[in-house]
């Protein structure tokens, strides 16, 4: 049986042109410098990216924990939401790593209101207070929500008002370029780093990256060391990130097509919501309005050959990704009527 794995864009495989990328890889030592292949990566991520240069990591929340360890002295503060990702998926390594606390601000979908942002920051230096060292952003939302440019552009001008750096979590920002049909420069440009993953949608195997001023980066690179983060023949690995920057990004469309698609065919199902306007990128969640086996469900989905997570609360997510077509769409569909409307 071919399995539809649906449980993430983390999950997919890297694609033939990746697979024959990372075979015929030039390599070298990166600790060093020397790794020809990282380099190209990481040349080519600071132009897509339109910053000054950037820097290959093992992971996304990697690159958000090093961006916010080099930005930042420890005892400062970090303005975030309060749903965003490094607060609710990263393992509270902004206390183990950066040593900083979290001022969290109630998001409305994931935009934060510059105005809440701007009456969070520490004027002053009154010795009872913490720094203000970061503001942090997300675009696209781990909720699926793309962020508007106009507030971006309003936290920016806070941002700069008060000379506070602000970090993008950027870990889907091809898929948020994608929706609002414009450069991934125009989100980027108000951020002073950014870390984005090649491997989710862009589905490569391993790896993102962080991206800042040139100075930025060489204090990231050292602080990677520091955190065991320095990789040798790596090339291996940033091969399949070239093909991810150059090729997967073109097709990103193509799934959030899917998952509008499929938000569609939710929306007539009985017992369900799902609204195909809320549908931004290649998320997609829904609610049971009706009372369900979950043991029931997921054997079902089992059964018919589809891995997914199961509801909590009542609602489901599912991601759609380039492995994931629309008869598979149609498959699940089938097995979720089923379920509803027995």
């Amino acid at each position: 049986m071919q399995w539809i794995d649906v449980r993430s864009d983390t999950v997919t495989q890297p694609t033939p042109a990746m697979r024959e990328a990372m075979f015929h890889a030039e390599l070298g030592d990166d600790v060093y410098g020397d790794d020809p292949t990282v380099l190209a990566l990481e040349r080519l991520a600071a132009q897509k990216l339109a910053k000054e240069a950037a820097l290959f990591v093992p992971s996304g929340s990697f690159g958000n924990q090093l961006a916010i360890f080099t930005h930042c002295q420890r005892g400062d503060e970090v303005i975030l939401g309060d749903d965003s990702h490094i607060v609710w998926h990263e393992a509270g390594a902004t206390a183990v790593i950066g040593g900083v606390q979290l001022r969290t601000i109630a998001s409305d979908n994931g935009t934060l209101a510059a105005s809440d942002i701007e009456q969070r920051i520490r004027v002053g230096e009154d010795i009872h207070w913490p720094r203000t060292g970061l503001i942090c952003l997300e675009n696209a939302h781990s909720n699926g929500r793309v962020i508007p440019l106009a507030a971006m552009a309003e936290t920016a001008a806070v941002a700069r008002r008060y000379q506070v750096p602000i970090h993008l979590d950027g870990a889907r920002i091809f898929n948020a370029a994608s929706y609002l049909g414009c450069d991934v420069a125009d989100i980027t440009q108000y951020a002073d780093s950014v870390m984005c993953c090649l491997s989710k949608g862009l589905a490569a195997p391993v790896g993102s990256v962080l991206a800042g001023s040139r100075e930025f980066i060489q204090a990231a690179r050292r602080h990677r060391k520091l955190l065991g983060g320095g990789m040798r023949q790596a090339g291996v690995i940033a091969a399949p990130g070239i093909v991810a920057l150059n090729e997967m990004v073109n097709r990103l469309d193509e799934d959030h097509a899917n998952a509008v698609y499929l938000a569609e065919c939710l929306s007539k199902l009985p017992n369900i919501e799902a609204d195909p306007a809320d549908v931004h990128i290649n998320m997609v969640w829904f609610r049971f309005t009706a009372e369900l086996d979950t043991t029931e469900l997921m054997a079902a989905l089992r059964q018919a050959g589809i891995k997914a997570n199961p509801p909590e609360q009542g609602l489901m997510r599912i991601v759609t990704h380039w492995q994931i077509q629309r008869t598979d769409i149609d498959r699940l569909v089938a097995v979720l009527q089923r379920i509803v409307c027995d």
